[in-house]
């Protein structure tokens, strides 16, 4: 490992400083809240993007492209000229010196800061079963939805292969979805929509429509947080698509070839299906743990910490903790609570600044829940309304409109939408097998990416150095032959 690289503190650098953790919505919306503040804001996130996670499903179904949902981060701040961005995982915050340290590709950076916006978001969790995400991808990055479409269009190919030698191929053919929330019912309707609407005049040996889609929640309902009416709606309307669902039964293995499920009854039934992929919980950055380790803030079961009133860490009222990491009065982990925490944090950052007193305490503003079942079809649920169907549609698509980062990739995706929901045709429909077996061989190696880069030795160098004379000698006589004329000239 390199030596710690510790951020010098330059003349310019000698105003209040701010360091977000985290480029979600609570990282991006907090930084932005602090354009005319008289601050210097540090960003330190592990990708280089703002990710718009409620649209991963539509990367992974080829509706849209990953660059559409993720603009990147530098781009986007890029006329905020009092913050910068930094890349790397962030391991450690050390409070007694007021420092952040982070990682990258064997490489750490620490860097102070005199007011800290923690919102590094959540993870997929198993419930203490890991070892399920080999077989069974979560649905929290860029690389889980890339990875799931090459899953996706990988096993109709397979398929097709399979059904032109004569071999069974249901297990190919069948995609399971664990997890009746938000991500998993609309996951589980773009497959259905995929195989029935969009494949369906694609391949000659297989009937896609044929394809089987299985929802899977020990849960009693779907969707559960938008209340038991639309819960059964938004079931009835899955298996008018063509999607099982099967409710009370929980997941107690997950393997190459399928998976096993514990009904209520305390029977088990074993489901053969190759594409599995994971939407059944959260939990909590590991940066909760080292905060509850030096500040004594209790943690919940999915890792939240507990924080006072105006989202401060017990004992440090320079310590903000935003969006799903938090555990105070029953917020969901949802982006506008992100967006709302850090948009507070970054006012009272300000009024702290200015001398003034402290805002009152956090309250969120709840404007409502939306989710997807197919196109045309949604649930929303926004104060005591309740509505379905196309109306429910339309706010999803106007509301996801306005939320996407950028009139770029807002013209983009209401292109492909158009080409998706009024047509056929699924535009990003690319799948490769380093996008299925990229993170499988980077999990297999101790330190990951980090054991795939070194520095140069000193023959390296050497050669490299012979290469660049090589290749300037190629491209000096490439250069004559054009000027001279001589090519397609017989030789002397």
């Amino acid at each position: 490992m390199t030596e710690p690289m510790t951020e010098p503190m330059t003349q310019a650098q000698r105003r209040h400083q701010v360091v977000v953790i985290g480029s979600g919505f609570g990282g991006l919306f907090g930084a932005k809240a602090l354009k005319r503040s008289d601050v210097d804001v540090t960003m330190i996130a592990k990708t280089t993007h703002h990710l718009f996670q409620p649209l991963l499903y539509q990367v992974a179904t080829g509706i849209l492209s990953e660059g559409e949902i993720a603009p990147p981060t530098r781009e986007v701040l890029a006329r905020q000229k009092n913050t910068r961005v930094l890349l790397g995982e962030v391991t450690d915050i050390d409070l007694a010196t007021q420092t952040v340290t982070s990682h990258v590709l064997g490489r750490e950076t620490v860097t102070p800061y005199d007011s800290l916006i923690v919102a590094a978001g959540s993870s997929q969790s198993y419930f203490g079963n890991d070892q399920f995400a080999e077989f069974a991808p979560g649905m929290k990055s860029i690389d889980d939805a890339l990875e799931l479409r090459g899953r996706i269009f990988g096993a109709f190919e397979l398929a097709e292969l399979g059904a032109m030698r004569g071999e069974d191929v249901d297990a190919l053919l069948t995609f399971v979805v664990i997890g009746a929330g938000p991500t998993g019912v609309e996951m589980a309707g773009q497959i259905a929509e995929l195989s029935r609407r969009t494949l369906d005049r694609d391949f000659r040996a297989i009937n896609s429509r044929e394809a089987r889609v299985v929802l899977v929640d020990a849960a009693g309902q779907v969707l559960p947080p938008f209340g038991a009416e639309l819960g059964v709606k938004t079931k009835r309307a899955l298996e008018k698509l063509g999607v099982e669902v099967k409710l009370g039964a929980m997941v107690t293995n997950v393997d190459e070839n399928g998976l096993e499920v514990k009904l209520k009854d305390g029977s088990f039934e074993r489901i053969e299906a190759v594409t599995k992929m994971w939407a059944a919980g959260v939990q909590a950055n590991g940066l909760t743990r080292t905060l509850s380790e030096q500040t004594g803030a209790p943690l919940d079961r999915a890792g939240r910490i507990g924080v006072n009133s105006d989202l401060t860490l017990p004992g440090h009222p320079e310590v903000f903790v935003v969006g799903d990491m938090i555990d105070l009065d029953h917020l969901p982990g949802v982006a506008q609570v992100a967006i709302q925490g850090a948009k507070y944090a970054a006012k009272a950052i300000d009024r702290r600044l200015e001398g003034k007193p402290p805002q009152q305490p956090f309250k969120y503003f709840d404007k409502g829940s939306l989710a997807t079942i197919s196109r045309f079809r949604a649930v929303a649920l926004i104060g005591r309304f309740r509505l379905t169907g196309v109306i429910a549609w339309l706010l999803w698509l106007g509301v996801h409109i306005l939320y996407l980062t950028g009139f770029k990739n807002r013209v983009t995706a209401v292109l492909h939408w158009a080409v998706s929901f009024v047509g056929r045709g699924r535009q990003e429909r690319t799948a490769t097998e380093q996008q299925i077996f990229g993170r499988l061989a980077l999990d297999r190696l101790d330190h990951g990416a980090a054991d795939l880069v070194s520095p140069p030795s000193a023959e390296q160098v050497a050669a490299q150095e012979k290469r660049r004379a090589e290749l300037e000698a190629i491209a000096v006589e490439e250069a004559r032959l054009t000027d001279s004329g001589a090519r397609g000239v017989p030789a002397d």
